[in-house]
Order: structure tokens, then C-alpha cells, then sequence
């Protein structure tokens, strides 16, 4: 059998790591974190004390990284319907019954400066998932983070209050980081647990980005143009402060809007979809000053929220889940500028997806091979992506049924270890295991898993996130985390 360089390189490495870690006179490997992502419904399924001998025995979990607060499927409920059923757990769907909201008690006192206040979860009536699970976690030695993540329904009481304006005047389904609302709950529920419950920090999720990425579709899932945000009054005041025209940058949008809808039915402009594209930038500049407004109050969310944990328990961690278009849209990617995030960080979870890897940027490549890049053939697009995000993997025709390699994660891991520049945040990437495919693409599998784990921490990883959500995962794919940790002889 014939060997790649690339993967003689990486097997070498890896058993070079293996075998120095078993070196009886080498040092004592250190402790590394090992997460599991886990909603309640696992536990409320197949008892605490079970999941947490699972999740111990086969991939030496030693965080728990509970979904507190979603009103998404992504990371709470049972698996998706359509998807197989995991192996444990019940084997039922729950379409009927989830609904999302908070899965633990709300004291109404820190929610007196904002008017979002009813936002309990009812699927398990007053069951508070943290209550349940903090006491067994203690005595096993195990961390608890509170994860929460920034997708709403539109139908929760008060919501249209801290909804975001889209270009047409409507109220979007996301909320605004500048409505006074929304960021003084956010602020209200980080403090409701970091002094309320025993846990060891927070990590917050927002996958989302700014109005001109959205414009463009950049992202592996289409967006509308005339559907970007936002334009409420408080970033209409937000912008004036920064000597922004808001009126002009509304203009843009609807031009940009234009230019969306044309390509995406293959009218080409007469000098080309590139060349036409800054032809707007330049005539709007507000179009690029409105996406940064946006990011930039991300930012401030960000430290915001790390500040008023910090100021209630200092000891506690605090960190941010980075959206996996990092990996496709170079946009976006120039904005999470990791040197900057690491200021308000004590960990950031960068989604390196695998399995799902190739099915999203193909994703991606069509969508914006129809806007801005729709003058390039899309396979050569797809290799303009590879060397501007720096690593390579298999053609278009076969990313989405072959996935992306152990070789991307630890690229992946190591431009973050670097691009965080010797700070002390720590890296903790976000591992694929069983995350929904369409049913004829690539699916995980024990060594594969075993296999990205191995070059996470190649790459310089202080520990792995196992993702997206136990209640999704089979349990011969999660030993194969378990098996790449006892292979590095890592202290868990």
C-alpha cells in the first residue's frame, strides 16, 4: 500500500507523541480538558449517574458543557428528526414536545432591567438541570460550564421588543446586541448562575455575522439579502455616534440587495460580479462601516458579559463558541480576530468541524459562487479558498460525501494556538461527532474520531469539545475520542 507525505507526516508525529508520552522517564503528561456537550433532555432520558458512567468511561470526559438556555435544536433536545437514532438514550424524537427556553429555575430578581423575564423551558416542568446534575459532577471530579447560545423563537412573550430590524422594516427573528433589552439580559442570566449554582463558568454562542457577509450569502446556509440587519433605532444612534449615514448605508444594502437577486439568476453584470461588487463598495464605504458597527458590537457583548462574571466570581471561566464559518468565509474569518477576543477569553471553542466540514463549504462555494465570486468556475473557487484559508482537501464533487481530514483540524488548531499570539486563553476546539449529514454524505466513524481528537492536540489544542450534543451521538464513535486520549497518555 502507498502513503501520502501528508499522512506519513501526521502518523509520525502522532506515534511520536504516543511514545513519549509513555516514556516511563518522561514527565507526567498534563491534565488536559476533555468536554462533552450535553443537553437535559440525556439526563432527564437515561438518569445522571448513567450518562455520567458513559461519558467518564468511554471518552474520559472530565467538563461537562451543559445547554442551559437555546431555543435551538443544535445543542439541546433528542436527535434531529429524519437523522438515525444514537444508541442510547430513548428511542423516540421529540418533535412534538421540545420547545426550548431555559432548563434551569429564573429568580426574577436579576431580570428587573429588561423585559424579556418569561423564558422557561416547560418540556420537563420545574426539572433544573443543574440542580440534578451538580451534586454527581462534584463527586466525580467533573467541571460544569453553563452553555447557552443566541437563537430565539418568535413567539416568547416580549420578544419583538429586542428583535433586531432587518433592511424591509421588519422585525427579525434574532436579537439586537444594542438594544438595552437583550444586553442587560444577557448580562441578568450570567450573573443568575455564576451566583446561584456551584459551576466552574460560561460559554455563549452567536452564529451569526454581519449585514454585508449576510448580503453576499456567505455562509453555508443562504441568507436573503433583503433581510439583513439591522437598522433599529439603536443602532441608527450607534452609527450617528460613529459618524456613520445611516441613510447611505440603507441606500447600499439596496443596491447590494439588487446585485444578490441578479446573480442568483445568473444575470451577470456587464463588467462581472467582482468588479461590480466594488464598484458598490466604493460608492457606499457605509456598507463595510455597518458590517464592522455590527461585529464590533459582538465584541463589546462579549466583554460585557465576561466583565459581569467576572465581577461576581472572578474564579469562574468564561469563554465563546466561534461559529464554523470560520473555516469557509474569509469575511468572516478577518473579523474574529483571535489576539483581540482573547482580551475578554479565558477559553475560546473554535468550531472545527470535520465530518460536516465538506458538506458545509460546498455549501458555502454555491452560495457565493453566485454573488460576489460568480465570475470564477466553482471548483477553481473552491481552490482559491483552500490556499487563502491555508489547508487542502478533496475536490467539490466529493467534500460533502468524504468530509474534511484529521489534516484540516490540526491545521486548523494550530493557525488558532498562533494567531492567539502566547496569550493565556485557552484552546479548546469544537470535535465533530455524529453532527447531522444528508444521508448519502460522509458520517463519523471510531477512528476517525480518534484520529482528529489525536491532531487537535497535535496542533496545539489545551483540550477538545466534543460536539455538538451527546443526545446525537453514537457511543462507538465517542470511545474514539477515548482512544486517541489513551493513546497520548493524557491525565483525565
Amino acid at each position: 500500500m502507498t502513503m501520502d507525505r501528508r499522512t506519513f507526516i501526521q502518523n509520525a508525529a502522532i506515534g511520536t507523541l504516543a511514545a513519549a508520552a509513555q516514556d516511563s522517564h518522561a514527565a507526567p503528561a498534563p491534565k488536559k480538558m476533555v468536554g462533552m456537550q450535553i443537553g437535559a433532555v440525556s439526563f432527564v432520558d437515561e438518569g445522571v449517574d448513567k450518562a455520567l458512567d458513559e461519558l467518564q468511561r468511554d471518552a474520559a470526559v472530565n467538563t461537562l458543557f451543559i445547554a442551559t438556555f437555546t431555543y435551538g435544536r443544535g445543542i439541546a433536545g433528542r436527535q434531529l428528526p429524519g437523522q438515525p437514532l444514537p444508541d442510547h438514550g430513548k428511542q423516540q424524537y421529540d418533535t412534538d414536545t421540545f420547545h426550548g427556553g431555559s432548563y434551569t429555575r429564573i429568580r426574577p430578581q436579576y431580570y428587573k432591567n429588561t423585559v424579556f423575564k418569561d423564558f422557561r423551558a416547560p418540556e420537563f416542568g420545574d426539572y433544573d438541570v443543574l440542580e440534578a446534575v451538580l451534586p454527581s459532577a462534584r463527586k466525580r471530579g467533573m467541571k460544569t460550564i453553563c452553555w447557552f447560545e443566541d437563537v430565539f423563537r418568535g413567539d416568547i412573550p416580549n420578544i419583538q421588543k429586542l428583535q433586531e430590524k432587518e433592511l424591509s422594516g421588519n422585525n427579525a427573528v434574532t436579537l439586537c446586541f444594542n438594544n438595552p433589552d437583550y444586553h442587560n439580559w444577557l448580562l441578568a442570566v450570567a450573573e443568575d448562575w455564576s451566583r446561584s449554582y456551584d459551576i466552574d463558568g460560561i460559554m455563549w454562542g452567536s452564529e451569526r455575522q454581519g449585514p454585508f457577509a449576510n448580503a453576499l450569502g456567505a455562509s453555508h446556509g443562504r441568507s436573503d439579502p433583503g433581510r439583513v440587519t439591522c437598522f433599529c433605532q439603536f443602532c441608527v444612534a450607534k452609527a450617528k455616534q460613529r459618524g456613520i449615514n445611516a441613510e447611505k448605508a440603507r441606500q447600499g444594502f439596496l443596491e447590494l440587495e439588487k446585485f444578490v437577486r441578479a446573480g442568483r439568476q445568473n444575470q451577470r453584470p456587464v463588467d462581472g460580479y467582482y468588479v461590480t461588487l466594488w464598484r458598490l463598495m466604493l460608492r457606499y464605504p457605509e456598507l463595510l462601516a455597518w458590517e464592522m458597527l455590527w461585529t464590533d458590537s459582538l465584541r463589546e457583548t462579549y466583554a460585557a458579559i465576561y466583565a459581569k462574571v467576572k465581577e461576581v466570581k472572578p474564579s469562574l471561566g468564561v469563554g465563546w463558541h466561534i461559529w464554523h464559518n470560520n473555516s469557509f468565509n474569509p469575511i468572516y474569518r478577518a473579523e474574529q480576530d483571535l489576539a483581540e477576543l482573547s482580551k475578554y477569553s479565558d477559553f475560546l471553542k473554535i468550531v472545527i468541524y470535520q465530518n460536516c466540514g465538506g458538506e458545509r463549504m460546498a455549501a458555502y462555494i454555491n452560495s457565493v459562487g453566485s454573488t460576489i465570486y460568480g465570475d470564477v468556475p466553482k471548483q477553481e473557487l473552491l481552490d482559491f479558498h483552500y490556499r487563502v484559508l491555508n489547508y487542502q482537501e478533496k475536490n467539490l464533487a466529493e467534500i460533502p460525501k468524504a468530509g474534511f481530514s484529521a489534516d484540516y483540524v490540526y491545521r486548523e488548531s494550530k493557525r488558532a494556538r498562533e494567531g492567539l499570539k502566547g496569550s493565556r486563553t485557552q484552546l479548546w476546539p469544537g470535535i465533530d461527532i455524529d453532527i447531522p449529514t444528508a444521508a448519502d454524505h460522509s458520517k463519523c466513524t471510531p477512528d476517525g474520531t480518534r484520529d482528529v481528537v489525536l491532531a487537535a492536540f497535535r496542533g496545539g489544542a489545551d483540550g477538545v469539545i466534543l460536539s455538538r450534543k451527546y443526545s446525537e451521538m453514537k457511543l462507538g464513535n465517542l470511545k474514539g475520542a477515548g482512544a486517541a486520549l489513551r493513546q497520548l497518555g493524557f491525565s483525565v
